[in-house]
């Protein structure tokens, strides 16, 4: 056959499949509304497993036989985020435990940060709830998650992500960690100041300390001073702090313009950053699953085995529903090799149909999945 011939039986071949898969589609309607009236579970897996092997089965040849079992694997795929969206229609998507509100209840709010007095963390904190917040500090992250968890404070203020560093990937584990929900976000512009004490010149300075990840954003010009050893501390304001009580003219600190004003020192040099456009998101929690109406971003995560497709499968709910995903983050699960956990953010609110059937989906397929805030 010349190329027209074949092209013209293709288009009648595909004719006949698209009619073929609007049939199976119709039964897969009635499938729903039976699982609506019985209350049975869309997904079944030793079924599809069962119904794969089968189709698999009877193809022709190796490649065809696997190509089968994708092309079904896809149908069926399909055929479950349908069922799922008529579920949601005839209301019976899950109740995701989320109250929502007007607006946050900050005032009169106890707030939590790690760090220090002069930390960036304290910064965002001031940034969100105002200069007369009723803050205090921890030693660690963790700690902040506590205090939130148990009731000491009302939220808590955690980094979560720079766009020089990425992920502050410990904070993620918390998250599992730790029945908190995200509330709100708040992006910080991250500037290190080269700090010293009163007399102090860049000529005098020798050694440097600041917090790992500071001294790693402003590498380009500390690596340049190769007369000076840097030192790493627990944060920024601390290191500035020590700056101020040692009172040694050879020593400086990489923090925030405001920790030199806490503590009384000179600025050497404003913003050596690497990337002027340096900026932290910082997210804001509390242990009530609660969201304001306004609301545009959902973040979740959730479990897969170490099986091929299985993540795609669970990114199709969001091409499905025309969910547009926002960050993909995954961590190992301890204890068991080569599974992994993803963190997902996503735009919308838990009020949207699409997003509920979304999330309906990957609750319904993945092995856990949590909501972790609407903010």
């Amino acid at each position: 056959m010349d190329l027209q011939e074949c092209r013209r039986q293709l288009d009648e071949i595909d004719g006949q499949i698209v009619e073929l898969f609007e049939r199976r589609m119709a039964i897969c309607g009635d499938v729903a509304e039976s699982k609506i009236e019985s209350g049975k579970a869309v997904y079944d897996g030793a079924r599809e497993a069962q119904k794969l092997e089968a189709v698999g089965a009877m193809a022709h040849g190796m490649f065809n036989q696997n190509a089968v079992r994708e092309l079904f694997a896809q149908m069926m795929t399909i055929s479950r985020r349908y069922q799922y969206r008529l579920l949601a229609e005839h209301g019976k998507s899950r109740d995701l435990g989320f109250e929502r509100l007007e607006a946050l209840p900050t005032g009169q709010a106890r707030v939590v940060y790690q760090g220090a007095e002069g930390a960036y963390q304290h910064a965002a904190t001031l940034k969100y709830f105002g200069e007369q917040a009723d803050a205090y500090h921890v030693a660690t992250f963790e700690d902040a998650m506590r205090e939130v968890q148990e009731g000491r404070a009302d939220y808590a203020v955690l980094p979560i992500e720079n766009s020089s560093a990425g992920a502050v990937v410990d904070n993620y584990d918390l998250l599992v960690r730790y029945q908190n929900y995200i509330v709100a976000e708040i992006f910080l512009p991250v500037d290190h100041y080269l700090l010293g004490v009163e007399g102090a010149e860049l000529s005098d300075i020798r050694t440097v300390y600041s917090h790992p990840q500071a001294l790693m954003q402003c590498s380009r010009y500390l690596n340049e001073q190769r007369q000076w050893q840097q030192i790493s501390m627990a944060n920024t304001a601390l290191a500035a702090r020590k700056v101020q009580e040692n009172g040694d003219r050879t020593q400086a600190a990489v923090a925030s313009e405001i920790a030199g004003r806490l503590y009384g020192l000179k600025v050497l040099k404003p913003q050596i950053q690497n990337n002027q456009g340096n900026t932290t998101r910082f997210i804001i929690l509390a242990n009530r699953p609660m969201y304001r109406a306004d609301a545009s971003k959902v973040s979740i995560c959730f479990e897969l085995p170490h099986q091929s497709g299985t993540l795609y499968n669970m990114l199709g709910h969001f091409i499905f529903n025309h969910v547009n995903m926002r960050m993909i983050e995954s961590r190992p699960i301890p204890g068991r090799n080569w599974e992994y956990r993803f963190f997902v953010d996503i735009e919308g609110s838990l009020d949207d149909a699409g997003v509920q059937n979304a999330l309906n989906g990957i609750t319904e397929e993945a092995l856990n999945t949590r909501i972790l805030g609407n903010y």
